[in-house]
C-alpha cells in the first residue's frame, strides 16, 4: 500500500472515531500539511465517503451524522477488546437480544483478523475463565432497552407492560432514572407516579415499552446503582435480621455489599455503654440464614444479634462444631 494512499484511510479511521476534527489536529496525526489533508478529504468524497466540512473556529471534517460506513476499520487492539467484551458479555449474562446477535457479530470480526491475531485471540479464549456463571433469565428485548434508554435521557414518563414472577401481567407507569445491570441481570429503576414509591423492574420481564407525552424532573440523592442496591437490601423476604457489629464500613461491606445489608449507626439505649468505640447497626432481609453465620464469623467482629432468635441458635451450633473440630482427639481439649 502507497504513503498516500494509507494514510487516506488513516483520515477516514479518524473520522470514524467520531466528532469534528480540526484540519491541525489531522495534518499532526497523519504528518503532512493542511493542504494535503484537503486533498485527502477530496480523495474520500469523490469515493461517494460523506464527509461535511464544519465551518467556525472550532470547524474542521467530520462524517455525516448517521451514516453506517461499510469497511469497519479496526485495529488488532481494538478488535481483540471488542470480541473480549462480547465473550465477558455472554458469559456473564448481560446480553442485550438473543445470543445469536453476539456469537455472529464476534464470527465475522473473527473472519477477517490476520492469522497469528486469531490463533492468539483462540488461544487466549480457550483459555480464559469465569467465576460468574450467566444467569438463566433471558436476555432483555433490545428495543425494550433502547426506549427506556431514551426514557432517561430526556427525562420522559415510559408505559411498561410487565410480567413478575408469579407471571401476573400489569401495565405500569415509570418515571425511570436510569438502567443498572446487576449479577448478570438488566434492571431499571425509578418511580411510579401513580403511588408515589420507587421501583425497580427486570428488564427481562418487560414486554413492551413506550414513551408517553410530558416530562419529569430527575431527583437527587443516590444514584440508579445505588437504589437498586438498596431496593435488594430492603425486600420483603422471609427473615429480617438485625446485628450490631463493632467496626468500620469497609470492614463489613467487604463482607455484606449493599446489595445484602443496610448499614445505619447504632444509638445506645438510655442505660447502654456509650463508650467511643463505634457500632454499626445491619439490617439483612433473607430467604434463608444458614449462610450468615460463617459470614458474621469471617468478619472477625465483636457482633451482637438482635434478631431472630434463630440466627443465634445457628450461630451457637457453628461455634460448636469448630470448637469440637478444635479439640485433640487425645484429651478431647482443644489445640492451642
Amino acid at each position: 500500500m502507497s504513503r498516500p494512499t494509507g494514510r487516506v484511510l488513516t483520515l477516514l479511521e479518524l473520522l470514524q472515531s467520531g466528532g469534528t476534527r480540526t484540519v491541525a489536529e489531522l495534518a499532526d496525526r497523519l504528518g503532512v500539511d493542511g493542504r494535503t489533508v484537503r486533498r485527502y478529504v477530496d480523495q474520500l468524497i469523490d469515493l461517494d465517503v460523506p464527509v461535511e466540512s464544519v465551518r467556525g473556529r472550532y470547524g474542521g471534517y467530520r462524517l455525516a451524522p448517521g451514516y453506517r460506513l461499510p469497511p469497519l476499520m479496526l485495529s488488532d487492539d481494538e478488535a481483540l477488546a471488542v470480541l473480549l467484551g462480547l465473550a465477558a458479555g455472554r458469559r456473564t449474562g448481560l446480553t442485550t437480544a438473543e445470543r445469536t446477535a453476539g456469537e455472529t457479530a464476534a464470527a465475522k470480526i473473527r473472519r477477517v483478523l490476520p492469522k497469528h491475531l486469531a490463533h492468539r485471540l483462540d488461544t487466549l479464549l480457550e483459555s480464559l475463565a469465569f467465576t460468574d456463571q450467566p444467569g438463566e433469565s433471558a436476555a432483555p428485548d433490545a428495543g425494550v432497552l433502547l426506549t427506556l434508554a431514551d426514557a432517561v435521557r430526556h427525562c420522559r414518563p415510559v408505559s411498561l407492560r410487565y410480567v413478575d414472577g408469579g407471571g401476573r401481567r400489569s401495565e405500569r407507569t415509570l418515571h425511570a432514572y436510569g438502567i443498572v445491570a446487576h449479577s448478570g441481570r438488566w434492571y431499571v429503576t425509578g418511580t411510579d407516579p401513580g403511588i408515589g414509591a420507587d421501583r425497580t423492574f427486570r428488564l427481562d420481564r418487560i414486554t413492551d415499552a413506550r414513551t408517553l407525552p410530558g416530562s419529569f424532573e430527575a431527583p437527587v440523592g443516590p444514584d440508579p446503582a445505588q437504589r437498586v442496591l438498596t431496593g435488594f437490601a430492603t425486600a420483603a423476604y422471609r427473615h429480617e435480621v438485625t446485628v450490631r457489629i463493632h467496626g468500620t464500613v469497609e470492614q463489613i461491606r467487604a463482607h455484606l455489599p449493599a446489595g445484602v445489608a443496610r448499614l445505619t449507626e447504632y444509638e445506645p439505649a438510655a442505660g447502654e455503654d456509650r463508650s467511643s468505640e463505634r457500632w454499626l447497626r445491619v439490617d439483612i432481609r433473607a430467604e434463608r440464614l444458614d449462610w450468615l453465620p460463617p459470614v458474621l464469623a469471617s468478619i472477625d467482629r465483636p457482633f451482637v444479634i438482635e434478631r431472630p432468635d434463630e440466627l443465634r441458635h445457628l450461630v451457637a451450633a457453628l461455634a460448636e462444631r469448630l470448637a469440637s473440630a478444635a479439640r485433640d482427639p487425645d484429651d478431647g481439649e482443644p489445640k492451642p
